[in-house]
């Protein structure tokens, strides 16, 4: 396989990551600073700091899809290098889920307190998302390990 048919992908991983950079540096410790209410600035807090700690397993995450494009570069792609990069995927998605699971009973404070409804239904939104991702990988990492399953039993039969 040519070495560039992937690079589009991987110009996608990175600059999926750099929105979230640019917020780890200026967006979060802004809002940090600046809450819109300070009467409930100690509920923000947990919120900041849990959207901080989701951002180690999501470049983690990003990492790994990096690690995974260029394997398909190299023509490993049904590798078990492959079925560990999927895992580790998977492994970030839930842990970004639980994360933002966690968060969301201080969101439900600041949208009691600040009468925004919406507020609850935008702060699932990161939770369901990391989890479709999560059963996307694990559904691509059990078929990776059967199509190399199924390749390792034709290698020994030939």
């Amino acid at each position: 396989m040519k070495i560039g048919t992937t690079l589009f992908l991987k110009i996608a991983v990175f600059l999926m990551g750099l929105p979230v950079l640019a917020l780890g540096i200026f967006g979060l410790p802004w809002l940090g600073n600046n809450p819109v209410n300070p009467d409930y600035a100690h509920i923000l807090y947990p919120v900041v700091i849990g959207m901080y700690v989701s951002v180690i397993p999501f470049f983690v995450a990003l990492y790994h899809a990096f690690k995974l494009l260029s394997y398909i570069d190299k023509n490993q792609a049904f590798s078990e290098l492959s079925v560990k990069s999927l895992k580790n995927i998977k492994f970030c998605a839930i842990t970004i889920s639980g994360l933002y699971m966690i968060i969301l009973p201080f969101v439900y404070l600041v949208a009691e307190l600040d009468d925004a409804p919406g507020l609850i239904i935008i702060g699932m939104v990161p939770a369901f998302a990391s989890m479709v991702i999560a059963v996307f990988a694990a559904v691509l990492q059990r078929l990776l390990q059967e199509a190399i399953n199924i390749k390792s039993e034709n290698d020994l039969t030939v």
